[in-house]
């Protein structure tokens, strides 16, 4: 998927790990609106479809924050959004720490990193919270593990904080509908 800025790029990857998003789409629909004596466009950069049917616009604004240009059709976008049930957001860059975090875990989303029959014991492992490289080293070859520890905590079946540096001993837990399920 293409994306035309960091800070949209960002987004894509915040909303692709969100368990509530089913689909992504840049650019999806262009708004027309009358305004003084023109007609007026604007492109929603980003909509997520979500899992209860929803959509959520996304526009996102640079370091600097949104031009007095792009507030005022975010207004516009905003009431046409709640007009038909959907939410939009005018996204300005996330919190570095959380954005190298999730670039980070981004890394391990493919399949091929999960855990597979190893799930019950990582869950098990991370039944109670505490710091990742002990359970790591308890389930056998790190070099192993950490994949599967990653992949799961991309996909929210573990849970950390990651607002704050991931390193070995940051604490982790199995994420509360996980637990639930099993």
């Amino acid at each position: 998927m293409a994306y035309g800025s960091g800070v949209m790029r960002t987004q894509l990857m915040l909303l692709d790990r969100d368990p509530a998003v089913v689909a992504l789409a840049c650019r999806p629909v262009e708004l027309v609106w009358p305004e003084e004596s023109r007609v007026v466009g604007h492109a929603p950069q980003l909509m997520a479809r979500l899992q209860d049917g929803s959509g959520l616009l996304v526009d996102c604004a640079g370091r600097s924050g949104p031009s007095a240009r792009l507030a005022k059709r975010a207004r516009v976008v905003a009431a046409a959004a709640k007009a038909v049930g959907w939410s939009y957001r005018l996204a300005g860059p996330p919190d570095p720490v959380l954005v190298a975090n999730v670039r980070w875990l981004a890394g391990y989303r493919h399949p091929r990193y999960a855990a597979g029959s190893c799930m019950s014991a990582l869950l098990e492992a991370f039944g109670s919270p505490r710091p990742a490289v002990e359970a790591v080293c308890e389930l056998g070859d790190p070099i192993a593990v950490w994949p599967a520890v990653f992949h799961a905590l991309w996909n929210g079946v573990l849970r950390v904080r990651l607002d704050e540096p991931l390193h070995e001993r940051v604490v982790v837990s199995v994420a509360r509908q996980e637990a639930e399920a099993a």
